[in-house]
Order: structure tokens, then C-alpha cells, then sequence
């Protein structure tokens, strides 16, 4: 069997801001009723973060949660945790309605990151990223020009951007193009 490897190892792009591909990340969608007691003990026991509010991003380093819709959020972990985290949260919410699924490998992540990063970023989504609007700690589920996509930010210079590994390429090309060095408009 060959090696795992994430979408596109070791990608990097410096320009206005600095775009790279983190590497193989972990993740875990857990659908259900997120007002249950069970789901979010199990949600915070296997990712170390408190539960998120809607739109919410509780990540530190490579782990966390993240809101992602009024009955889902997305448990961030090291890659090979995943599929015992599956396991884990099958075994504590046995008996009631939910999902838990390993989709480490239909995702690739991208961080984005200089004094620049909301400017290179409204370009490419109609998400509002002024600074009274956007801060660390939040998520957005939107557009990249074409593609779905999800991003938070974990500082207040720094983005990660999750999109399907199938448009990891492109959304790339887009992150690099709209970094490029040019005259930027200053709006944030």
C-alpha cells in the first residue's frame, strides 16, 4: 500500500502574503442534534476544545472544533487519529441518532498568512472579512470565485482555508494569483 500524502506536499507561494498547504490534517464531521449533552461531551473530549458557537472555530495548532452547520461540526486531529475518533464517538453516541465520519482525505488545507491576508482573501469571497466583522476564533462556510469552501482565522494575521482536495490545485493557483505583488486597494 502506498503512503498517504496530502493533496499538494510542500506547496508554497510568498507574495503579498504567504500561502502553503499544511499537510495531512484529520477530520471528523459529526452530524447530530448539537444541543445534546452526549454529542458535545464526546465532540470535546476527543478534540480538546470547547464546543463552538454557531460559526464558531475552537482551534489550537492542528486540533479543534469547528461549527459548521445547525446540526454538524467538524472535529480537527491529527491525521492518524481520525479513524479511532470515529470509533470513540460510535461507541458514546450509540443508541441515538447521529453520523461520524473519517473525511481526512477529501480535504486539503491551506494557510494564508502576512499583514495582507484580508485583502488577498476578499478578492477571491463575498465573505464580509473586515476586521469588525471577521475575527480570530470565527468561521465561514462560503465561496473561493467558484468552489466551496471553509475558512478561520487563528491569529489576527492568519487564515486557514479548507476546501475538497479535488479543487486543492486550483484553489492554490487562486490563493498564489490574488498574492501576487501588485498594487493592493488598502481597504482593511
Amino acid at each position: 500500500m502506498s503512503e498517504r500524502q496530502s493533496a499538494l506536499p510542500g506547496a508554497a507561494f510568498t507574495g503579498a502574503v504567504r500561502v502553503t498547504e499544511t499537510g495531512l490534517r484529520g477530520m471528523v464531521t459529526l452530524k447530530g442534534d448539537l444541543s445534546s449533552n452526549p454529542l458535545k461531551d464526546i465532540a470535546k473530549e476527543v478534540s480538546g476544545a470547547e464546543f463552538p458557537d454557531p460559526r464558531g472555530a475552537r482551534v489550537k495548532g492542528e486540533t479543534g472544533l469547528c461549527w459548521m452547520a445547525p446540526d454538524e461540526v467538524l472535529i480537527l486531529c491529527a491525521h492518524a487519529d481520525a479513524t479511532g475518533i470515529v470509533a470513540r464517538i460510535e461507541t458514546a453516541l450509540a443508541g441515538t441518532h447521529f453520523l461520524a465520519a473519517n473525511v481526512s482525505d477529501a480535504r486539503a488545507v491551506f494557510r494564508v498568512e502576512g499583514p495582507l491576508v484580508r485583502e488577498v482573501l476578499a478578492k477571491l469571497t463575498p465573505a464580509d472579512l473586515h476586521p469588525d466583522s471577521f475575527h480570530p476564533g470565527e468561521i465561514r462556510r462560503t465561496r473561493l470565485a467558484q468552489v466551496p469552501a471553509a475558512f478561520w482565522m487563528t491569529g489576527p494575521e492568519t487564515f486557514e482555508i479548507m476546501c475538497f482536495r479535488s479543487v486543492a490545485r486550483y484553489v492554490f493557483d487562486l490563493l498564489s494569483n490574488a498574492a501576487r505583488p501588485r498594487a493592493e486597494v488598502d481597504y482593511f
